[in-house]
């Protein structure tokens, strides 16, 4: 179950959010109005680690996807004679569970997106093969 970490600085006008389980780190940016502009579900450990990113303006990509790797074929490898062209459902099933303590804003707009991107049928790009956290998203 995942847990609100506070104490976070704020940016004008954007709150920042994060929630931290044992598998995850979600880190979600929401506009004054509560609206998730932002956010980035992490996963993996330490050299594993791995970023779904989501913006509002610039969808969907990866991070933490090494050189000659596609989105598709390291973290989401695509399933075979399937319709849904992904195979992220232990992710999502996880994210699930871990996802109920949430508040339900940020639950249900995370829970859809991830939804969104599992239904995407192209691959996602990959932005760099290492993912970097920003200084204030370091534990």
């Amino acid at each position: 179950m995942m847990r609100e970490i506070h104490g976070l600085a704020e940016e004008p006008r954007i709150q920042r959010r994060w929630f931290h389980d044992d598998y995850f780190d979600l880190f979600v940016w929401q506009a004054d109005g509560g609206a998730i502009v932002q956010f980035q579900l992490c996963y993996g450990i330490d050299s594993s680690e791995r970023a779904l990113v989501w913006h509002e303006r610039g969808g969907f990509f990866l991070d933490g996807v090494g050189d000659g790797e596609s989105g598709r074929e390291e973290t989401l490898p695509a399933k075979k004679a399937s319709a849904d062209p992904f195979n992220v459902a232990p992710v999502v099933t996880r994210f699930e569970a871990a996802a109920r303590t949430l508040p339900e804003d940020v639950r249900t707009a995370v829970t859809a997106r991830i939804h969104d991107f599992a239904a995407k049928k192209a691959a996602t790009p990959a932005r760099r093969k290492t993912f970097r956290r920003a200084s204030w998203q370091r534990p």
